[in-house]
């Protein structure tokens, strides 16, 4: 009998863990597993429960003898060792794959799972109490543990989901002309760029620093390797793209992703306007062999009709429906027109080819490096030929996948921020697989992210479902892409260049520094007749140089002698000269005040040198900072300088309103303690709350300030000065 009941406390246990695990959402795979394997022993028992007994004792076995157990057809039915840890690895791939369709930005609470109570296996004449399992514990329930170990991952509620699969599809209808596209801009067929887009677009979803944010072929990263390609050919643009990809994540796991906030608004306003300006020069050439057959001949007007047709449809479409993206319906009613009428449209079989738009499994990607041979033969060569373009599209994808990401934070405004590490990680695989797929390589689309946050993407699962949907069209609709007219496209990417350039930047003259008109210009010259990374590179340097030059020449100190402003007080001093015992060393007879205004770094030491006058000032200066800022180490050595200076000649120099650390690191750079002619002079109730940008660990323990929580903190405060 005690077998007996150990044989089924073991099968309700391994029932309750599998209940335990598949109470998920979206496990019905794993339920029907489990209740394949427990089905046989329960229905055994049921069948033992229906007869009205328990199971006849032999009896040629003595009572003495060991309890008998169950029929042995009944016992291999149940559950194994082997075959319940084969349930669990299912469960928990399954759900870790479940927990990719949520939102990076909810955190749901663990649920809580009541336990089943135990079904009667045995007639009631023959009840025997059961006892019931041990509990789980904390330590070993994996759902109880599972959102400390994938933060953020929880399912999404049917709702939630349904609308992101649909924001998934509505986005991958957007995503298909301007893939094609921008796979002209580059130089590949246009099966080439839509298998970009698929890939690249379900990898940054899945290992992104957010959900919401779609990535695709880019028209950024799509004019970097036009050059490459028309010289070197497919294969090298394949490993380019492969090695961009790896210096992504490069930058993601040592977070370079953190410096996007030091690129200055300027310098991204003449990114996006250098950026059109090539996107357009490129979309351009589509007109050159028109024109040459002449300007009004049938080939020049079907190029320039069908493109202004296809423009002014793109903008009519939105006030007649908006079930349907505008390019996409702007696009198939182009096409439609070109086909009915016959007219002789330029399409994309007649550019790439009938082999590339045979549709079915033909237009799936291979995996490999076709520039293999060429690496193994000459690698340094190779390296030496890619790695400027890799390094540009890297720069170039990062930057405006990360604007995308601050975009994307700002539109859900739910509270918490995307991560810049992630997200250059998330970039860097997909270019990686693209790379390994012959993909162009890209980065996150600011327009295509648009769509799908106002359409109800905000999690993961929408871009990897535009990715899918994507992907499929791409096997089951190619031939009816070859058919496209190039002069659809067209349109649609002269619009886009419109939308991207800013032309509110046009009426910034006059209304900003000159400085910062001057950087605007440059990063879009230099964009245009370079590369976008120079430009960006280029005019952040611009921007910090004019900053610190402009931050220089504010500093400035004004000078007060004998600095006694209250008339009756100076007459009580005149009297009694005894009766100023009392009074701020500042306003003592026979000192000199200097009460600095503006930030005192690098770029002002020079200026802050020059305010003073040691030979001509009196015995005793006071130097008041309490209208300045001590920023960095540059500054601390100028006040220093300024001290010995003030010391060589046998004065002193009183220092007043810096802020603790500041003080701590004036004390450690003169060794323990200032000199006697550099008195700094503390009073924590009037000083600032500051740190100075100084590496903290060099100067040993000098604490950084902060400001007092509460009034025992400030009188303590008040008894160390």
């Amino acid at each position: 009998m005690n077998e007996l009941l150990n044989e089924d406390q073991r099968e309700r246990r391994g029932r309750h863990v599998v209940d335990l695990i598949c109470s998920s959402r979206g496990m019905a795979s794993i339920r029907l597993v489990a209740a394949l394997l427990v089905a046989s022993p329960l229905a055994a028992a049921s069948a033992v429960a229906s007869s009205g007994a328990p199971p006849a004792r032999d009896q040629s076995r003595p009572r003495d003898a060991s309890p008998p157990t169950l029929n042995p057809s009944a016992r291999s039915t149940a559950p194994s060792r082997p075959a319940m840890k084969s349930v669990l690895s299912i469960a928990l791939l399954l759900h870790t794959t479940n927990a990719l369709l949520v939102p990076t930005t909810k955190f749901a609470a663990a649920r809580c799972h009541k336990p089943r109570v135990p079904r009667v296996l045995f007639a009631e004449s023959a009840a025997v109490q059961l006892p019931e399992p041990a509990a789980v514990s904390q330590a070993e329930d994996l759902m109880a543990n599972a959102p400390s170990l994938i933060p953020g991952m929880t399912p999404l509620s049917p709702s939630a989901a349904i609308k992101n699969v649909l924001s998934g599809f509505t986005v991958s209808l957007a995503m298909i002309p301007e893939a094609v596209a921008f796979a002209f801009v580059a130089g590949v067929s246009p099966i080439v760029g839509l298998q970009t887009a698929a890939v690249m677009g379900f990898f940054a979803a899945t290992f992104g620093g957010r959900g919401g944010i779609v990535t695709g072929a880019s028209g950024a990263c799509a004019v970097v390797v036009v050059a490459l390609v028309a010289s070197h050919g497919l294969p090298y643009l394949s490993a380019c793209v492969l090695l961009a990809g790896l210096l992504q994540c490069l930058a993601g796991v040592m977070g370079w992703g953190k410096f996007i906030r030091l690129v200055p608004h300027p310098v991204m306003l003449g990114f996006v306007n250098g950026l059109a300006i090539v996107m357009t020069r490129a979309q351009l050439t589509h007109f050159a062999a028109p024109l040459a057959a002449g300007l009004l001949s049938a080939q020049s007007l079907t190029m320039f009709g069908l493109t202004l047709l296809t423009m002014v449809l793109v903008k009519l479409v939105p006030k007649i429906t908006k079930v349907v993206p505008p390019s996409l319906a702007a696009v198939g009613l182009v096409t439609t027109l070109s086909n009915v009428l016959k007219l002789p449209a330029t399409t994309l079989v007649d550019i790439a080819g009938k082999e590339a738009f045979a549709g079915g499994l033909a237009v799936l990607p291979s995996f490999g490096l076709p520039a293999l041979a060429q690496m193994t033969a000459a690698p340094l060569s190779t390296l030496g030929i890619i790695f400027p373009y890799a390094a540009t599209m890297a720069t170039v994808g990062l930057v405006e996948s990360l604007l995308t990401l601050q975009l994307v934070d700002g539109l859900v405004d739910d509270g918490t921020r995307g991560s810049t590490r992630f997200e250059c990680i998330g970039q860097g695989l997909g270019n990686t697989f693209s790379g390994l797929t012959g993909g162009m390589g890209g980065c996150a689309l600011i327009g295509q992210s648009l769509i799908n946050v106002q359409s109800g993407g905000t999690s993961r699962l929408s871009g990897m479902s535009m990715a899918l949907f994507l992907g499929t069209g791409l096997i089951c609709a190619a031939p009816l892409l070859g058919q496209v007219p190039i002069a659809a496209l067209v349109g649609v990417m002269l619009l886009v260049c419109h939308s991207t350039f800013s032309w509110s930047s046009l009426r910034l003259a006059g209304r900003i520094p000159k400085t910062d008109l001057a950087c605007i210009v440059i990063v879009s010259l230099v964009t245009v007749f370079r590369d976008l990374a120079q430009a960006v590179g280029i005019g952040t340097i611009v921007s910090a140089l004019s900053f610190a030059w402009r931050q220089s020449t504010k500093i400035k100190a004004r000078v007060v002698d004998g600095a006694v402003k209250d008339a009756s007080y100076e007459a009580e001093c005149a009297v009694d000269d005894n009766d100023c015992k009392g009074v701020p060393t500042f306003q003592r007879r026979g000192w000199r005040t200097y009460f600095v205004d503006g930030p005192l770094f690098f770029g002002s030491t020079q200026t802050f040198s020059g305010l003073f006058k040691p030979k001509s000032d009196p015995n005793d200066v006071v130097i008041d900072f309490m209208e300045s800022r001590v920023m960095d180490h540059s500054a601390l050595e100028a006040i220093n300088s300024l001290a010995e200076r003030y010391g060589a000649l046998g004065k002193r120099v009183h220092l007043r309103h810096l802020s603790s650390d500041c003080a701590g690191l004036l004390e450690r750079m003169c060794g323990e303690e200032c000199p006697p002619y550099e008195l700094i002079e503390a009073d924590p109730e009037t000083d600032p709350v500051y740190e100075v940008a100084e590496d903290y660990s060099k100067f040993g323990s000098v604490p950084k300030p902060k400001l007092p929580k509460s009034d025992g903190e400030y009188k303590a405060a008040q008894e160390i000065y």
